[in-house]
This record gives structure tokens, C-alpha cells and sequence, in this order.
């Protein structure tokens, strides 16, 4: 392992072994941190487990554009149960219930009709919350973004029909706010990046996940409200998993060799020298409390 300029970087945590009884609940990342978008990471089960057993609770925080049900139900195909985490909330689960609860003048003014751009198995966005789904622009009020239209898709494949959304002066409620997400070995394009275009184009857009603060406080809700210094957040993204983190007043572990991590040259469970870390972390401005090189304990 490569040892660090603490003075530079953070304190090095080797596992979450090292931090238990600092903290009460865990707030851990998904895609990046606790699985690849295929399987989980090695240790990653492992790891949860014996947090779980140490009376930590583990809540994970995603910005997957899906209720949170169906997400729990796709990692318990990948192997992470009940046995690994208390409970998950998405950034779709929170974007569903904006549109459902209607709190601000934003949502409020939305109108009920809604068009989704992102796969099919996005749509229980706009199903049980008021919304009625359309199948055109043309019939919209406003517009759910889950996601590109299909893996392969660009940024750019999505203008003709953001124009046309732009055209209509319809808003944009974005489900997932990440640019892009690593996908086995493939760096794909995500709803953010989408909706960064749009408002380029001058379009009105409301982010749900993170690094805004409504999921931090719906999922410390669901871990009872614990006092904010007893949590610790564990992502891979500075600008959605430690920026949220810092934002909602926690203290976080950034795992470098995520979403990061070729740009720091070091792959799952590496370290950066700190010559890679003031290259890659130091500019964002964000300082993680702790490195983590990976989800295990």
C-alpha cells in the first residue's frame, strides 16, 4: 500500500473495522462503492455483514432512478440482502415522492401529465403519485429524465428530443444526477449529463439525489434520526457522494479507486500517491474525512 503525505490528504482508514466506533450508521454508496453495476466487490458482502453485526446500521443511498423497492430487489440478485444493509433509498424514491407530495411551488406548478426519457422499467415514476403518464412530448406538462434512452446512447443522441421538450418550455425533473457511471469496465452516460445539456439549452430543471440534501434527510429518517456526527457517508463520487456528504453535515470516506480511480492511475482497494490526489480531489475543493481504499471491513 502506498503511504500518503497526511499533511495532503486525509487520514488513511484501512477498513471499516477502523471506524465502527466512531459511528452509529453507515450511509453507503452503491454503484462504484458497494458493487460495479454487475457484482459486488470482493470483501463487499463480507463487510456489511460484520458492520451489521457490530450494531451499525447500513442504509444505502443511490442515485439509481427507480423506487426503492425495485432496487432492493436487484441487489438481492447481486448477492446483498437484508443481511447487508437496514434498509436503501434512491433518487428516484425521492423524485417520486416530490411529484406525489407536491411540497414547493416548483413541483406544485408541474401540472399531472409527465413524459419519461429513460428505459421502460423507469416508469413506476410516474405511476401511484398523481402523474399521468403520456407517450408524447406533445402531451406533456412536464418531463421525468431516468436516464439515456439505451447503454449505447450519447449525450447528443438525446438533443432532438430535448429540443423538442425545450420547444414546449416544459421543466425536467432529473432522477439521478450522476454524469456517468462505470458499468463493468464501461464509462456510460447518466441522467445528469442529460440534464446538464438541457439547461444549457435553457431549459428549467429540479434535481432529486445526490449531492442534494433531500435524500440525505429522507434516509436518516428511515435510520431514525441519529445525531448527524454519528453517521458516516462512504461513496466513490466527489461531486455527488462527498459533496452531498459534507453538504448534509456528515463526515465521509472517499473511496479513490472508483469513479476516480483512472484518473488517479489505481484501480478497486489502491491508494493514491498524493501527487495523483492534488491532481484529481485537491481542485474539487472537497476534503473526505477519511480515504478508504474499498468497501470492506
Amino acid at each position: 500500500m502506498t503511504s500518503l503525505d497526511t499533511r495532503a490528504v486525509p487520514p488513511l482508514a484501512r477498513g471499516l473495522s477502523d471506524l465502527a466506533g466512531r459511528y452509529d450508521v453507515l450511509v453507503v454508496d452503491l454503484w462504484g462503492t458497494a458493487h460495479n453495476g454487475l457484482a459486488p466487490f470482493p470483501g463487499v458482502p463480507d463487510a456489511l455483514a460484520r458492520a451489521r453485526a457490530a450494531g451499525l446500521r447500513v442504509v444505502m443511498v443511490t442515485n439509481a432512478p427507480r423506487r426503492s423497492a425495485a432496487v432492493v430487489e436487484q441487489l438481492a440478485e447481486l448477492g446483498l440482502d437484508a443481511a447487508h444493509h437496514d434498509a436503501v433509498v434512491t433518487a428516484g424514491e425521492v423524485a417520486w415522492r416530490a411529484l406525489r407530495d407536491r411540497r414547493d411551488p416548483w413541483h406544485a406548478a408541474l401540472g399531472t401529465r409527465g413524459y419519461l426519457i429513460g428505459p421502460a422499467w423507469n416508469r413506476s415514476l410516474l405511476e401511484g403519485n398523481g402523474v399521468t403518464p403520456v407517450e408524447t412530448v406533445a402531451e406533456a406538462e412536464f418531463v421525468v429524465l431516468a436516464g439515456p434512452t439505451g447503454w449505447d446512447k450519447s449525450v447528443d443522441d438525446h438533443v432532438p428530443i430535448l429540443a423538442e421538450c425545450r420547444a414546449r418550455g416544459l421543466k425536467l425533473i432529473c432522477a439521478n444526477p450522476d454524469l456517468e457511471v462505470i458499468r463493468g469496465d464501461q464509462r456510460l452516460v447518466c441522467a445528469g449529463a442529460i440534464a446538464m445539456r438541457y439547461e444549457a439549452m435553457g431549459g428549467a430543471v429540479q434535481q432529486h439525489g445526490k449531492p442534494y440534501r433531500g435524500i440525505y434527510d429522507l434516509a436518516l429518517e428511515i435510520a431514525g434520526n441519529p445525531p448527524r456526527e454519528r453517521v458516516l457517508a462512504i461513496g466513490d463520487g466527489l461531486p455527488t457522494d462527498i459533496a452531498g456528504a459534507l453538504g448534509a453535515g456528515l463526515d465521509c470516506a472517499f473511496i479513490p479507486g472508483g469513479l476516480h480511480g483512472e484518473a488517479m492511475g489505481i484501480a478497486m482497494g489502491g491508494v493514491p500517491d498524493a501527487a495523483a490526489y492534488a491532481t484529481v480531489v485537491a481542485p474539487s475543493g472537497l476534503r473526505p474525512t477519511w480515504l478508504l481504499p474499498a468497501l470492506a471491513w
